[in-house]
């Protein structure tokens, strides 16, 4: 399944209020794996750069002066994320910056019915803690030490390596490895069949064995299941 992970920086915190859009990231992911295909942009929000948000991104409004408008890369955005899933922390901020902006230019909204939250994710696992990005990076031993500021594709790319773990598909994914391990083909082009450590206990009883033997004695010496009968027991020496 292909899913977009996605994270934005913006101007301030309200779009209502005139708060604009300056950077999307995203990182595309299928089956939970990233595929190494990423969009990035930055975008002139045609406005200044606040004090407080410049401290989060360090994003000047002189350094985006001279990037595009958002409707002249509306276009390349959406067909980037197509139909996909978006995977957002904290996917109600982002998402209301997006639809401002698409509201804007008279575009049709991103439905929300289209968002993984991996806050809320995060907040259902991990109850009674704080589930910021760094402390999920923490939490799960990803780097994040090159993260000195907030950058919009490169806290897309940490939070996909966070949503992994989110959802358990490292470990399913460590598993299939180790069972390509256990199952590795042999020289004669044979798989081995794996072993239990402890055997089950047999089902069929020796009474039942002993049946089995007789009818199959009265199909004759030529019959096919001769070939699979075991040895019959040799009982100790006396």
């Amino acid at each position: 399944m292909r899913e977009i992970v996605l994270d934005t920086e913006t101007t301030g915190l309200d779009p209502l209020r005139g708060d604009r859009l300056v950077e999307i990231g995203c990182v595309e992911i299928f089956n939970r794996m990233p595929t190494g295909q990423t969009y990035h942009v930055y975008i002139n929000p045609e406005r200044d750069m606040p004090a407080e948000a410049f401290a989060v991104h360090g994003l000047s409004a002189e350094f985006l002066s001279t990037k595009p408008l958002f409707p002249e890369v509306v276009d390349a955005f959406l067909e980037f994320i197509g139909d996909a899933p978006l995977v957002i922390h904290n996917a109600s901020f982002d998402i209301s910056f997006i639809n401002a902006e698409l509201d804007r230019i008279k575009r049709p909204a991103i439905p929300r019915e289209r968002l993984v939250d991996t806050l809320l994710l995060a907040r259902r696992k991990h109850p009674g803690v704080s589930n910021r990005l760094d402390d999920l990076c923490s939490r799960y031993s990803i780097d994040n030490s090159h993260r000195t500021k907030h950058g919009a594709l490169l806290d897309s790319e940490l939070l996909a390596e966070v949503y992994v773990d989110l959802v358990g598909a490292r470990q399913s994914q460590l598993l299939l490895a180790s069972d390509a391990q256990d199952i590795r083909v042999n020289a004669a082009g044979d798989a081995p069949r794996r072993q239990r450590s402890v055997p089950l206990a047999p089902r069929v009883s020796d009474a039942e064995r002993e049946a089995h033997r007789a009818f199959i004695a009265t199909l004759g010496d030529k019959a096919i299941w001769n070939e699979f009968l075991p040895a019959p027991a040799v009982p100790p020496a006396g």
